[in-house]
């Protein structure tokens, strides 16, 4: 199986901003040969594709597997296992956010809620303290905010995105509203407006 040079250029890409993301270069190149391919692929078509010795392939697909970023298909009258990556994008982004929450966010939470609960030992510890619950705080308000897209659908999520500077006008309205809008004083009329 021959990559196409548009695809290919972007599979190499994917291959080495892939080691950036935390994956290896392999995964990377299999997940962006997925992404782009027209069907789904089997083991051996990822390997000859990607000129990849058949374990590489198989060890990529389980680490893109536990990702759950690619979908195991079995095709009709075919033993053979092929695998796809999914076709909407904010579900790969929701995929990814819920991933890297558990791997990587969930861990460090805990270890700061451990560490506030310790009984600071002087001026360092409490200076330390202070900036751990900045984190801590910091770090539930994303959390929070990936568990709300959790729940949005992607036309929502397209919708969010595309609002832009819009959002810190609401924002900001929002905070008029709360100190208790108060118009802007007109200017005073004029003796023959009056009449």
């Amino acid at each position: 199986m021959n990559i196409p040079p548009l695809s290919q250029q972007f599979v190499l890409h994917f291959g080495e901003m892939g080691s950036r993301w935390g994956i290896n270069r392999t995964v990377g190149q299999i997940y962006a040969l997925l992404y782009v391919a027209i069907k789904p692929l089997n083991a051996d078509e990822i390997g000859e594709a990607l000129s990849f010795s058949r374990s590489n392939v198989s060890m990529g697909l389980k680490e893109l597997q536990s990702w759950s970023l690619v979908k195991l298909i079995h095709l009709p009258k075919d033993r053979r296992e092929y695998f796809q990556a999914p076709d909407d994008i904010w579900q790969i982004f929701r995929t990814l956010a819920v991933e890297r929450r558990k791997r990587e966010i969930d861990p460090t939470l805990s270890m700061l809620r451990n560490a506030l609960l310790e009984k600071p030992n002087g001026a360092q510890d409490i200076h330390a303290q202070v900036r751990m619950q900045q984190m801590h705080e910091f770090m539930e308000m994303m959390t929070k905010w990936l568990d709300d897209i959790q729940t949005m659908d992607s036309d929502t999520l397209v919708s969010l995105m595309q609002m832009g500077s819009t959002v810190k006008k609401l924002v900001d309205m929002k905070n008029r509203v709360k100190q208790g809008f108060k118009p802007k004083a007109s200017a005073p009329r004029s003796e023959k407006s009056a009449e």
